[in-house]
Order: C-alpha cells, then sequence, then structure tokens
C-alpha cells in the first residue's frame, strides 16, 4: 500500500490540527484541544514565538487516508541560549506501525538537518515553555489542563526510530488530608515568621499589565539554570498571559514577600480539563459551554508554576508558597493538586515534594532526543 510523508501545504493547517481526532477515537481519557487555540498555536504570523523560530509539519498519507503528523521546529532562542544545534519534534501522532512513524521522523530529522541542526529533541508542542514530554507512566486518567496524553505504543515508536530519553518530568499530586498534616502548618508559620512574609494576589485590572511584567521577570530569573530553559520573550508572555487570563483565579496568583522584597510566586489554575474532556469535538462555543456548566465541579487544581528567586532558595519559602496554596484552594473546596512539570534533575523540588509534603509521583512525561 503507498505510504508518502510530506510537508504540509499552506491552505492545510487546519487539517493538520483536525487529524489528531483520528488518533484518540479509543482514548477515553483523552482531553480534546480547542480548535482555536490550536490555530492559534500553530499560526507563525500571531504567535511571537515563531517571531524567533520555525516550524514545517508533515502528514503521512496511505492511499489518501492520514495516518501520522509531526511538526519539525528549530527554537532559534533555544540555540543562542545554550549554544546548540537543536532541532526539535513536536505535535507527533501516528497509527501503530513503526514505518509510518520512522518516515514521519526521516522527514522531520531531514528538513532540520537542512537547517544547520545536528539533533532532534521531543515531543514539544512547540517548546518547552508550551505543552511538552511524552506520556510515557501514569494512563489512567485524564490528564489536567496544559499537560499531554497520549496512547500507551508512542514511546516503543519513538524509541524504535532510534531516540533516546534525555530528560524525564515528573507530576506530583498533592492531597489536603496527608499535604498539611501536623508538622507541615508548624513549619509553615516559623518560615512566614522567620522571614515576615506576606502573600499577594494579582491584580487582574488596574495592575495586571505591572504584575506580569513582574511575574515575567521573576520567571526567567527563577528558572535560568534549569535544563532546556530559555526565557520568554515580552510578546510571549503577553501572549501567554492573554489566554490564561480568561481562567484564572486571582486567589491562586499571588506573590510571595520576605520582609519587604519580592521573593517569589505561585501560578495555579483550576483544572478546566475536567470540563473540556465532554468537549469532544473542540468547538469553542460547545467549549464555553461546558467550563460554564461545569466548572463548580473541579475539584483540583494544577500548580504550574512556583518559583523562588536564587537569592531566597533553602529559605523553605517554596514550601510556603505551597501551603499558601493548599489553604486557599481549600477555602474553596478543592483538596487537590498537581505539581507539574519538575525535571528529574530538580533534586530539592523533588525531595520537597515528596518528604516534606507527601506529594505522590504517579505521572513521567519523557523529553527524547537522537543524534542526527
Amino acid at each position: 500500500m503507498s505510504l508518502s510523508v510530506r510537508p504540509i501545504k499552506p491552505n492545510e493547517s487546519f487539517r493538520f490540527i483536525k487529524s489528531q481526532w483520528l488518533f484518540y477515537k479509543d482514548e477515553k481519557h483523552w482531553v480534546p484541544p480547542m480548535l482555536m487555540d490550536r490555530k492559534k498555536l500553530l499560526d507563525t504570523k500571531k504567535n511571537p514565538f515563531y517571531h524567533h523560530s520555525q516550524i514545517q509539519c508533515f502528514l503521512a498519507e496511505r492511499n489518501g487516508q492520514i495516518v501520522g503528523r509531526i511538526a519539525a521546529i528549530i527554537n532559534g532562542n533555544h540555540n543562542r541560549t545554550h549554544n546548540d544545534k537543536a532541532g526539535f519534534f513536536g505535535f507527533f501522532d501516528c497509527v501503530n506501525d513503526q514505518e509510518v512513524a520512522n518516515k514521519l521522523f526521516r522527514a522531520a530529522e531531514a528538513w532540520v538537518r537542512e537547517h544547520g541542526m545536528d539533533e532532534m529533541r521531543g515531543p514539544v508542542n512547540p517548546s518547552m515553555n508550551d505543552q511538552c514530554g511524552l506520556l510515557v507512566d501514569g494512563f489512567d486518567g485524564p490528564p489536567v489542563m496544559l499537560m499531554t496524553y497520549n496512547p500507551k505504543y508512542y514511546a516503543a515508536l519513538i524509541e524504535g526510530a532510534g531516540y533516546h530519553k534525555a530528560q524525564d518530568l515528573y507530576a506530583y499530586l498533592l492531597r489536603n488530608e496527608s499535604f498539611a498534616s501536623e508538622k507541615i502548618p508548624r513549619l509553615f508559620d516559623a518560615i512566614v515568621k522567620r522571614y515576615d512574609l506576606t502573600f499577594r494576589s494579582i491584580n487582574l485590572k488596574s495592575g495586571f499589565k505591572t504584575d506580569v511584567a513582574t511575574i515575567k521577570d521573576m520567571y526567567n530569573r527563577a528558572w535560568e539554570d534549569n535544563w532546556g530553559f530559555v526565557k520568554f520573550t515580552d510578546a510571549e508572555f503577553d501572549f501567554l498571559a492573554a489566554d490564561l487570563k480568561q481562567v484564572v483565579n486571582p486567589e491562586f496568583v499571588f506573590f510571595v514577600e520576605a520582609k519587604g522584597r519580592p521573593a517569589g510566586f505561585c501560578i495555579a489554575l483550576p483544572d478546566i480539563n475536567q470540563a473540556l474532556i465532554h468537549n469532544r469535538k473542540g468547538g469553542t462555543l460547545s467549549g464555553i459551554w461546558h467550563l460554564l456548566t461545569k466548572s463548580k465541579k473541579i475539584d483540583l487544581v494544577r500548580i504550574i508554576v512556583l518559583g523562588v528567586l536564587p537569592e531566597f532558595r533553602g529559605t523553605g519559602i517554596d514550601a510556603a508558597l505551597y501551603m499558601e496554596i493548599a489553604n486557599r484552594a481549600k477555602k474553596q473546596g478543592i483538596l487537590k493538586g498537581e505539581a507539574s512539570w519538575i525535571l528529574e534533575s530538580n533534586e530539592m523540588m523533588n525531595k520537597g515534594l515528596t518528604q516534606t509534603m507527601n506529594g505522590e509521583r504517579y505521572r513521567t512525561y519523557r523529553i527524547y532526543s537522537k543524534s542526527i
């Protein structure tokens, strides 16, 4: 049977996006993306990520039927930051057929190699600052918002194409009854008193732009030494903030100051995937309807970013931030949280989540790499 892999045509972007539904029709835990959000993400004119980066999408077809897809990506800011020649792959979906997967990867590899790259990493959709990683452990439930999900066999296809693990990303489940043990509140009170901590929620009205700029600066400073980290540009961060503002609960996005000095911040969001999993076709109006009618049943927040500035590391302020978000969530009837994702190489954070906060590492996502 005839198998071909080709770059998509300029008018096939929506076909590339919608093809994802072909591969997940039997995956009950899959949360369909909002089609409008996917279009924005891949729009090379509107998404500021493409001001410094490039993408080429490919489709695999057999007798006119789509059997796979992949995107080849060159992140210019990544290579300038890390002095790499790394290309990336993302938006990978495929039938359970190694021949199809191999042909997709060869096409993506050839494209990034033609642009001077000597390595391929992924999946990133389209960067580490977006959805990234392949789920390799923890398939027993839907992903939380902005985390990935995929069929189990994808790992075998990627490894069969010659890729190996570069880094694992962990997700931890925190439950109020185990997290807020007798030890934690005492520790929280002691840290608050020692450093004279004060907490302030984000201002979604008159001070929103100022607070977003503060978060961007703190985020870039707090994460600059992490594996694979690339700073957001101003335009990228504003692009992301405009989207997240639509689902932000200001109680879950807040700053901490130590003796009047900025020390850290937390961004947590209600797990809207619990509503969007019912939006099976990815439509905008139906998605809004599900959010409006099911948001009160959401029982988990995702702690997306929890950052402490370098000069305050080792003080316990990170634990105080976790306790503060737990207290705020409990007041709104939410007793579970997911802390994700955490680099496997971040020993301090992993140790704190398991030993101090009684977190359960319940999902693992993987970034792969291959020399090309």
